[in-house]
C-alpha cells in the first residue's frame, strides 16, 4: 500500500476492464515518473472524449455528432445492417472491408449472470430501424462466445417474424491454424459452414 494519492491513483486505474493490480501500479508509475506535458496531453484526451464523444443516434455508434460518419455517408449500403455488440466491433468489421452497409450497436450481450436481458439492449431501437422498407438483410455478427450465442439465437427468433433475411456471420477455423488444436464446436461450424470450391 502507497500512501495518498498514489494509492488512490492504483486503486482507480484498477478499476479500469483488464487492468489488474499489478498493471495499475505500473501505469501509475508511468504516470508519476513521465514527462508532464504527455501526461497533460493524456488527461486532456480523456477529458476531451468525455465532453465531446456520445453515441448515435441511429446506430449506437461513437460520434461526435448526433449521427456517426458511417451513419451519415450516402455512399453506404442501406439495405443491410450489421448487427455488432459494441463499438469496437465496427471497427473490426470495418477494417474486413468486406462490408458496406451500415451497423446496429447493441451496447453489449446477453448475459442473465451479469444481469444484462434484451431489454438492457438496443433491441427496440433496432427494430425501430427495420420499419424502413429499404433494408433486406440483417447480419448477425456477435461474438462466438456463450453470451454472443445467446443473443443471436433471441435476434433470430424474433426477427425470423418480420420477413427480413437474417444472416449469422460464418464461424471456424482460423487460417494458419492447426486441426488437431481446433475445439469441438470450432470445427463442427467449420464442417456447417463449408462452401463449394469451384
Amino acid at each position: 500500500m502507497y500512501e495518498g494519492a498514489v494509492q488512490e491513483l492504483i486503486d482507480e486505474l484498477g478499476r479500469l476492464p483488464g487492468v489488474g493490480p499489478k498493471s495499475a501500479q505500473r501505469l501509475a508509475f508511468y504516470i508519476l515518473e513521465g514527462d508532464s506535458e504527455d501526461i497533460k496531453r493524456l488527461v486532456t484526451a480523456i477529458v476531451t472524449v468525455k465532453e465531446r464523444v456520445k453515441f448515435c443516434t441511429v446506430c449506437g455508434n461513437v460520434a461526435e455528432q448526433d449521427t456517426c460518419g458511417i451513419c451519415r455517408d450516402p455512399r453506404r449500403d442501406p439495405t443491410a445492417i450489421c448487427v455488432v455488440e459494441e463499438s469496437k466491433d465496427v471497427i473490426a468489421v470495418e477494417r474486413t472491408r468486406s462490408f458496406r452497409g451500415r451497423y446496429h450497436v447493441l451496447g453489449g450481450a446477453i448475459n442473465p449472470i451479469a444481469g444484462i436481458g434484451p431489454d438492457q439492449l438496443r433491441i427496440r431501437e433496432l427494430l425501430s430501424r427495420l420499419s424502413d422498407d429499404k433494408i433486406e438483410e440483417i447480419i448477425i455478427a456477435t461474438d462466438p462466445n456463450l453470451e454472443g450465442e445467446a443473443t443471436a439465437t433471441y435476434l433470430a427468433r424474433m426477427l425470423k417474424t418480420i420477413g427480413i433475411k437474417v444472416t449469422r456471420l460464418a464461424s471456424g477455423l482460423p487460417v494458419g491454424g492447426d486441426l488437431e488444436y481446433a475445439d469441438e464446436v470450432t470445427l463442427g461450424r467449420a464442417f456447417e459452414g463449408r462452401r463449394t470450391v469451384s
